[in-house]
């Protein structure tokens, strides 16, 4: 059997060897045999672990990684496979988002409520009939400084237009994905200073980072497969 030692798997790869000491101390590749000298010995199936390890961190991260490599250890592909699917189904929930969320930017008649009457000036109750959504979200963004609707000066009841129905229509989208929630504020706020292109900005260039990663995961996915073939589970 053909070995390699740390230092050609390093070259290979361009990391360093102590990377790969590393990897090994986590237990997502399976222990090297040693040579006299105490010397890792490496052999073509641990170059196919430290190859898909590389390039399944990019585009799922490091503890997905580990986990689906654990059990590919295990001879688990199954459980493996559907970790990779999952997060590749989160990813493509993103999209839809990033896809909503743009069709909202970029139509200022509100196509998704055009069933229902708009008027200039909404109660909270109106507003959250109109969105579909609870109050107690509606007063939680505001308190999370995501909304500032106006007070009516005579009673102190919230005042809501409809710069204010699109912004609760965007967080409705927005919320569902963890991604977006560093960039959920910004878009809210581009929208109530009426800077419309800013936050299609935001969203196209988070929408440029889902294409990204949904890139790398497949370049990741296609590594475990030569995983998996290598340790003969892809039968």
């Amino acid at each position: 059997m053909h070995h390699y030692k740390p230092i050609d798997i390093a070259r290979v790869l361009n990391i360093s060897t102590s990377a790969l000491r590393h990897y090994e101390s986590w237990g997502v590749v399976p222990k090297p045999a040693r040579a006299e000298n105490g010397y890792r010995l490496y052999s073509k199936v641990h170059l196919a672990y430290f190859r898909c390890l590389r390039a399944m961190f990019p585009g799922f991260g490091v503890g997905v990684t580990c986990d689906v490599l654990r059990h590919i250890q295990n001879a688990d592909m199954d459980t493996a496979l559907w970790l990779v699917n999952k997060q590749q189904a989160d990813l493509q929930q993103e999209k839809v988002v990033a896809d909503q969320t743009l069709v909202l930017l970029q139509n200022p008649e509100l196509p998704l409520l055009a069933n229902k009457k708009r008027k200039h000036r909404m109660t909270i109750g109106e507003a959250a009939a109109m969105t579909d959504v609870r109050q107690s979200a509606i007063r939680h963004w505001e308190k999370e400084g995501l909304l500032s609707p106006e007070r009516d000066p005579e009673n102190g009841y919230r005042l809501f237009t409809p710069m204010h129905i699109r912004q609760i229509l965007l967080i409705r989208t927005l919320r569902r994905t963890v991604y977006f929630l560093e960039n959920m504020k910004e878009i809210v706020q581009a929208v109530e200073h009426q800077n419309i292109e800013k936050a299609k900005k935001v969203t196209e260039d988070a929408l440029a980072s889902i294409h990204q990663r949904n890139r790398l995961q497949f370049a990741g996915v296609h590594q475990l497969v030569e995983l998996c073939k290598e340790l003969g589970l892809s039968g």
